[in-house]
């Protein structure tokens, strides 16, 4: 048996571009999955970019696809690269260098020990760990994280506390994280989106990293709420009421802060603050981040999704784009990375985010255009592959912001395997949720044309098939579990259950 064998099986007949698209996608991630030895996790997720190092915010989005077939693909267990050297005891091991890339310092061929970029990249662990508990539902993994490691509450302190630039032992870069008043300084590298334009001062950013030292970033204080908000969660799922309850209370905090700090009423959206409170009004993809933390309220959230659709801000066919089509910045022609690019990571993240507010209609519709754009690139532009991040325009990958305005770098499943695998498993066929803790799958059933769903489905030690056809749904089951189709509740057994068109 391969490890094909542990892949769910899409079935999609509208779109049979996007099941080739998918397949490669597993294809080449699989090619990322790299043994290492005196790694704290090995094998563990190559982000497909540089072997001297590890990503924080690569590795957790990497996790949020490999949630579907574990343990082949290693996702979550790779984030104990980062948690031993950061807050554990043990380190990453000694490499020789095959890269000769002139920001590292490093000449082929020196030995050297593999480092984390960013220590301050941003702090997703919480999020990666919820979503893969769901499939696995082990409380086991969760005390373990919780309770006798703490890993996830030593990063969210860390973060609150560090006051140092210089780095971590096995840490590359500066630390720029810095908390201030009602935010978190941060700068364009760490942040992830290395050349946005945030921060800048007049029309136009004349610097490639504006970086203004008095602009608080709006992502960093919800992804610490973010964080407090899932920890509670998963606190509650092993039965830690009063952890549960300390860590909902910070999260509450956080949420009054960026109601109170980062929320313009009169154009519905969420941007950076000051430290003088002012708002820092470059709209971004970051500004959805505050949804997915569950900050905004079904209002704000119904104002923030708007921009979505627009196709003078960050909808048009190619949607989710990472800055204003609109903004003076904005680069129509290659996108210039943060300047424009459709990025799968922080695209994920957006849709995520208006599901939660119960978008799922929204959701699929720019799916829809996401991987369709994905799936035209791949068939129009060679190499035929899937790339860091896309044009916003035009079937073809990005350009880099370097000097030598590069193509960005293919083959990169990393992260963007998010779009033809999670997007299309979550968004496009409906699966929004899967719970392995209550045992529920969560189907938003849409409508199509001949046959849509997906086989071999694994959580909680349970494989299930779920395919609808002619009005018709098919479910297979190896253990009983409860079906939540279309709003409906089903307790399915084991074996094979058929709901009639009438029934649904």
């Amino acid at each position: 048996m391969t490890w094909h064998a542990a892949l769910p099986q899409v079935v999609y007949d509208e779109h049979p571009e996007f099941l080739k698209l998918y397949d490669f996608a597993w294809e080449c991630a699989h090619k990322h999955v790299v043994d290492l030895p005196g790694m704290p996790q090995t094998p563990y997720m190559d982000e497909a970019f540089c072997k001297e190092f590890i990503w924080v915010w690569d590795t957790c989005f990497m996790a949020l696809f490999c949630k579907y077939a574990q343990p082949e693909f290693p996702g979550y267990q790779s984030l104990k690269n980062f948690y031993e050297p950061l807050h554990g005891t043990e380190k990453l091991p000694y490499l020789t260098v095959e890269n000769d890339l002139d920001w590292t310092g490093y000449s082929v061929g020196d030995r050297v020990r593999m480092k984390i970029c960013h220590g301050s990249n941003p702090p997703l662990f919480a999020w990666s760990e919820h979503a893969n508990a769901m499939f696995h539902g082990s409380r086991e993994h969760l005390r373990t994280l919780l309770l006798e490691k703490q890993y996830l509450q030593k990063h969210f302190e860390w973060l609150e506390t560090v006051q140092d630039t210089t780095p971590p032992e096995c840490v590359f870069a500066p630390v720029w994280w810095r908390k201030d008043g009602h935010g978190y300084h941060w700068e364009g590298g760490s942040s992830g989106m290395d050349n946005t334009p945030r921060g800048r001062v007049g029309e136009h950013a004349f610097m490639p990293r504006p970086n203004n030292p008095d602009m608080l970033w709006l992502d960093a204080i919800c992804q610490q709420a973010l964080s407090a908000r899932l920890i509670s969660e998963m606190a509650e799922i092993i039965g830690e009421k009063e952890m549960a309850l300390h860590w909902q209370k910070t999260f509450e905090a956080l949420k009054d802060t960026v109601n109170a700090h980062y929320w313009n009423e009169e154009k519905g959206s969420y941007f950076d603050s000051m430290t003088n409170g002012e708002r820092h009004e470059v709209l971004t993809i970051a500004s959805f981040w505050p949804l997915l933390a569950g900050i905004a309220s079904p209002e704000q959230a119904e104002k923030q999704a708007q921009y979505l659709l627009d196709p003078e801000t960050l909808g048009g066919a190619v949607p989710a784009v990472s800055l204003s089509r609109n903004d003076p910045d904005f680069n129509g022609e290659n996108g210039m990375y943060w300047r424009g690019s459709m990025w799968l990571p922080t695209a994920y993240m957006a849709l995520k985010a208006i599901g939660r507010y119960g978008m799922h209609d929204l959701a699929r519709e720019l799916a829809l255009r996401i991987i369709g754009h994905m799936s035209k690139t791949f068939e129009q532009y060679s190499p035929h592959t899937i790339w860091e991040c896309y044009n916003p325009n035009k079937p073809e990958p990005a350009r880099s912001c370097d000097e030598n305005n590069r193509i960005v770098r293919p083959d990169f499943c990393g992260w963007s395997a998010l779009g033809p695998i999670a997007l299309l498993i979550e968004d496009v066929i409906g699966i929004y949720s899967v719970d392995a803790f209550k045992n529920e799958v969560a189907w938003n059933l849409p409508e199509h044309v001949g046959k849509l769903g997906i086989c071999n489905l694994s959580f909680g030690g349970n494989r299930v098939d779920l395919l609808s056809e002619n009005s018709q749904v098919t479910v297979r089951a190896a253990k009983p579990f409860t079906l939540i189709l279309s709003g409906e509740k089903y307790a399915i057994p084991a074996g094979k259950t058929v709901i009639p068109a009438g029934e649904k």
